[in-house]
């Protein structure tokens, strides 16, 4: 199959909508399984605004660059939960590279 499935999970900060409804801020990403790209993506905010932002920011990206999408996360997306959906991004970019090795690619 050419795209794969990833999650990522991290903590929601406290005192947010989020962390009344989960306890873990959840990513997960249809990648494009030979060049990482990002082909859809979807995650636990409370908001439909938020989660729409988070998937425009990250659509078309790939996680073969992390530092990239760190970036753009960080200058774009200002919502209390930044710093969960960097690491639940980070933690999806480690599934994704295990994808990678266990399929012998080189990366």
């Amino acid at each position: 199959m050419k795209e794969v499935f990833v999650t990522g999970y991290a903590k929601f900060p406290k005192n947010i909508t989020g962390k009344e409804f989960y306890n873990d801020l959840g990513i997960g990403l249809i990648i494009d399984r030979e060049n990482g790209e990002i082909k859809d993506a979807d995650c636990t905010l409370v908001t439909r605004t938020g989660k729409k932002f988070v998937l425009e920011i990250l659509r078309g990206e790939s996680l073969l660059d992390i530092d990239l999408l760190v970036n753009k996360v960080e200058n774009n997306y200002y919502g209390q939960a930044q710093n969960a959906i960097i690491a639940a991004l980070k933690l999806a970019c480690q599934k994704y590279h295990c994808i990678l090795q266990k399929d012998n690619k080189t990366i």
